[in-house]
């Protein structure tokens, strides 16, 4: 079996996976609260 170094992974990729994640999560975050405000604002 190889020596495990740490820190030597290319992560490059789930790195990039992570932050489109994270990007669209805040996006569908942000898209409900308007949704909830629009429906407050329209039943008043």
């Amino acid at each position: 079996m190889a020596d495990h170094k740490h820190g030597e992974m290319d992560i490059s990729a789930q790195e990039k996976t992570f932050n489109t994640f994270v990007s669209l999560v805040a996006k569908a975050v942000i898209a409900v609260i308007v949704v909830l405000i629009f429906l407050a604002l329209v039943n008043g």
